[in-house]
């Protein structure tokens, strides 16, 4: 069985009570950070662990925060992004949801680290039961001396609050959540300044993930030489995955990074395999912004070497190849699913919750949302796939926030990898309304699933 971290006590009756996460060693970490270690100390076991942001960046955390500025007499804030929005992930949700005080710990030892004395968890406005469970183990915490003035008599004090957001995927870009916490209209800001030096209220500002924060308690737990020699090469640790889609199993799994894509789908110890009996066709790895991969380059590299969970991995061969591990949102699609239908759908929604501040972005989004109907619905032209390749470029890189990347990277993917099922909708536009494509000739996949016997 594969290590597990943060979920390993996932199901424990009421470990989302601090009496019972108590009970399971939790707030050990807190008491080693405040009692044994200094703040640079906790930043330096973070950088040796080489953790990695969890929320799609995948830049090193203990260098993040060593850029925080620290002028004199200036407060520094630490802040949970925790404004999940990725369509495909669901893991940060699911952890405030069954155990409330691995972030709360982690946003302590974190807050410590960064010398910061009030701390936010910036929260999805559509998840006000996570919301609720929060502010709950938050007073739990504060009640049993863990927050609040001169914790545990170190003479350190933190207050932690939680801020409901407004239920805009824009708000998930460290800026555009600064401004919303701000109480303003969620835009990205231009950068520089990066936040770490001004960044919430003008002060230096840490803004990480709710997963890259939990992550902090088994660091300074175990140290960090230890988490380091879990995983493979300079992807460390373990990482949530939220599997969906067309899978036996779907859900929140915690693995080892390094993983093979293939056990990971047809393992009985994860995802089962694809359901219902059927071949896979796509996947989707990192969430709806990264690259869509047809099942043979999903499974392997372009060399045939297996294709691994793990950053470097994943975007093997860049974007001709690969893909990225962005949130960890990973999405199965079997024979019967339309990429036409699939793309159109992102693109809807990216259309949809562009801030509009760029006009690539804001007009570009549209565009493509307006060409991938057509095509979907039988009005399309053979010229709307080079010029939904050509919009794509216009957008990708010209935009303040990466929101207009993570619009145009599934559209090019997608024609790139089932231009054949682009051209079939145009050659056979009512048949497309009824029928699905189905496997196109070079995504062929590994029919056969991998043994599960050692």
């Amino acid at each position: 069985m594969a290590r597990k971290l943060l979920l390993e006590h996932i199901n424990v009756p009421d470990i989302h009570t601090f009496d019972v996460y108590r009970q399971k060693g939790g707030y050990r970490a807190v008491e080693k950070a405040l009692k044994t270690l200094t703040p640079d100390e906790v930043v330096e076991e973070v950088k040796k662990s080489g953790l990695r942001g969890r929320g799609g960046a995948g830049f090193p955390t203990g260098m993040k925060w060593s850029f925080l500025a620290k002028p004199e007499g200036v407060a520094r804030y630490l802040v949970c992004n925790a404004d999940e929005s990725e369509p495909g992930t669901f893991k940060d949700r699911y952890l405030m949801t069954h155990i409330p005080h691995a972030l709360i710990e982690g946003m302590i030892v974190s807050s410590f680290a960064l010398g910061a004395h009030t701390s936010y968890i910036y929260v999805r406005g559509e998840m006000m039961p996570q919301i609720r469970i929060l502010e709950r183990a938050i007073a739990e915490a504060k009640n049993a001396g863990f927050l609040g003035k001169n914790i545990l008599g170190t003479g350190y004090d933190l207050e932690l609050y939680v801020q409901p957001g407004g239920g805009a995927y824009i708000c998930g870009e460290e800026t555009a959540l600064l401004e919303s916490l701000e109480g303003k209209r969620g835009n990205p800001r231009i950068k520089p300044p990066f936040p770490a030096i001004a960044g919430l209220y003008g002060c230096p500002t840490v803004v990480n993930n709710v997963e890259s924060i939990a992550a902090t308690v088994p660091i300074i737990n175990d140290g960090g030489d230890e988490y380091a020699k879990i995983g493979i090469g300079r992807s460390t640790g373990t990482k949530l995955i939220s599997a969906s889609g067309n899978l036996v199993r779907p859900g929140v799994y915690e693995i080892e990074l390094g993983l093979p894509v293939e056990e990971f789908i047809y393992s009985d110890e994860w995802c089962g395999g694809i359901a219902n009996g059927k071949r896979l066709k796509a996947t989707v790895a990192g969430g709806s912004s990264v690259p869509v991969l047809p099942a043979n380059l999903s499974l392997k590299l372009a060399n045939g070497d297996p294709r691994l969970m793990s950053y470097e991995s994943l975007s093997e061969g860049g974007f001709a190849t690969g893909t990225m591990m962005g949130s960890g949102g990973f999405i199965a699609f079997d024979e019967d699913q339309c990429i036409v239908r699939n793309t159109w759908n992102f693109s809807r929604f990216y259309h949809h919750e562009s801030c509009g501040q760029c006009s690539p972005c804001r007009e570009g989004t549209g565009w493509m949302e307006k060409v991938l109907h057509r095509l979907e619905f039988g009005h399309g032209k053979m010229s709307d796939i080079d010029l939904l390749v050509d919009v794509s470029k216009k957008i990708e890189g010209n935009t303040i926030c990466p929101l207009g990347d993570a619009a145009a990277w599934p559209v090019a993917s997608a024609i790139r990898h089932f231009r054949d099922e682009f051209e079939w909708h145009v050659n056979e536009p009512v048949k497309s309304l009824d029928t699905n494509y189905g496997l196109a000739n070079y995504a062929e996949p590994i029919a056969k699933a991998v043994s599960t016997e050692n």
